[in-house]
């Protein structure tokens, strides 16, 4: 089945902006857009999308948009199906976007995106396990093995406890607010 959505090229896209035919719609997730995003694009996470979330677009085009694509890519036709005319979406996302040298809007002192932060410690956890199940004793493999399988867990059921977990450390709590 063709997509939905026809891609645009950040330059086309930008474009559009600057005359003021399109509309952003940001679909990566709160923590995400609060980092880095493009100025004017609309936050309208894929957690809660649905065609009472989209803001008024009549005569102009509708522009999707993730980190990479991906996410629109894969998510197309539910992005597509509230909209009356042709949807489109960002090649390369907002990374593409970044790489042809346009300008985004940057917090740096917004927390790192939650996945991240689940990576950073997900890996420091099996790094240490392995090193201490070498070093020291090998029981310390079980870390390693038990980090594996919440991960495991988590991409099965989308139910990420570590994520939980680090979504109650201070600087994550102060970004929710």
């Amino acid at each position: 089945m063709p997509n939905p959505l026809l891609s645009l090229t950040p330059e086309a896209v930008e474009a559009r902006l600057r005359l003021g035919h399109a509309l952003l719609i940001d679909i990566r997730e709160d923590d995400e857009f609060a980092r880095r995003h493009i100025a004017g694009s609309v936050s309208c996470p894929l957690s809660r999308f649905g065609a009472a979330a989209l803001p008024e677009r009549s005569g102009i085009d509708v522009v999707f948009l993730c980190r990479s694509g991906m996410r629109t890519a894969t998510n197309a036709e539910r992005l597509a199906a509230p909209l009356t005319g042709q949807g489109y979406v960002l090649e390369g996302g907002i990374d593409g976007w970044t790489r042809a040298g346009l300008a985004v809007e940057e917090n740096r002192k917004a927390p790192l995106e939650m996945m991240r932060q689940v990576q950073i410690v997900a890996g420091s956890l099996v790094l240490i396990g392995v090193c201490l199940g070498w070093l020291v004793t090998p029981v310390f493999f079980a870390l390693s093995a038990f980090v594996g399988a919440g991960l495991t867990f988590a991409g099965i059921s989308g139910f990420c406890g570590m994520a939980k977990l680090l979504a109650f450390l201070p600087w994550n709590r102060a970004a929710a607010l």
